[in-house]
């Protein structure tokens, strides 16, 4: 039964195994609140004109009041080659980490 939890939720450590999926993460502006975006490489990309594939997500934190737009261009094989934040920045694996860490921490009140 163990397996079947870990198979369906992605294994050890919280980390999601995720083959159709991409991950980004983006801080909108003025925000400190930094959000995983996942983009379903097999259902979230249009067809561009040169035969490449776009895709944009609207970006909502939860204690922000500011969107922001991530733009993605990807290859006819669906490897990335551009991306764009419109208001906001695209940060690191690692910074989104740091700040699920420091959500968690235990309060000093």
């Amino acid at each position: 039964m163990a397996n079947f939890f870990k198979k369906l939720f992605g294994g050890q450590n919280g980390r999601v195994h995720d083959r159709d999926g991409m991950y980004f993460y983006v801080q909108p502006k003025r925000c400190k609140e930094i959000i995983r975006v996942r983009v379903n490489m097999n259902n979230d990309l249009s067809l561009d004109d040169d035969g490449g594939y776009f895709c944009r997500k609207v970006v909502t934190a939860v204690r922000c009041p500011f969107q922001a737009e991530l733009h993605l261009w990807f290859d006819r094989n669906r490897n990335l080659t551009n991306s764009e934040v419109i208001n906001g920045q695209l940060v690191s694996e690692v910074d989104y980490e740091a700040y699920i860490t420091a959500q968690n921490a235990p309060s000093d009140n």
